[in-house]
């Protein structure tokens, strides 16, 4: 079992964190990592989880929502097709601190299975992590100041 945690503090209360979150239909604007979400579906929306057909992912069943709680916590189980062969469960934690007004994001993939020694690099994946944690810090300040 692989597991990579990355945490960012959000200048933006968690209910702002959480609409970028799940707003996946703006996710081209600024996420570095996933241009479409296909396949999600939360609170209603359906969405989807789209890749480069390159990509290893291709091989995955279609996202399915383990944990839904409004404001703090979104996870997703994606799973390989051959039951025990690479399982990866993805979620995303808010926190509120300062009194609500800002937010510890953690973003946590855990991955097992068979597979997971030959398609699963950490280093790689904490990286992306950065990158996207960076990005939905900067959407929610944005949208923040905005609403001030």
């Amino acid at each position: 079992m692989n597991v990579v945690e990355v945490f960012v503090e959000v200048d933006a209360p968690p209910e702002i964190v959480w609409e970028v979150l799940l707003s996946f239909d703006r996710y081209p604007e600024w996420n570095p990592l996933s241009r479409r979400v296909e396949g999600i579906e939360v609170a209603g929306t359906e969405q989807q989880n789209g890749d480069d057909p390159a990509d290893a992912r291709r091989f995955l069943e279609s996202p399915m929502i383990v944990t839904v709680e409004p404001y703090r916590r979104l996870a997703w189980l994606d799973r390989f097709v051959l039951p025990f062969a690479l399982d990866r469960y993805h979620e995303f934690h808010l926190q509120p601190i300062d009194d609500g007004s800002r937010t510890q994001l953690l973003q946590r993939e855990t991955v097992r299975g068979a597979l997971t020694s030959l398609v699963f690099d950490e280093t790689k994946v904490e990286r992306a992590f950065i990158s996207m944690n960076k990005a939905i810090a900067a959407r929610a300040e944005q949208q923040a100041s905005a609403t001030v």
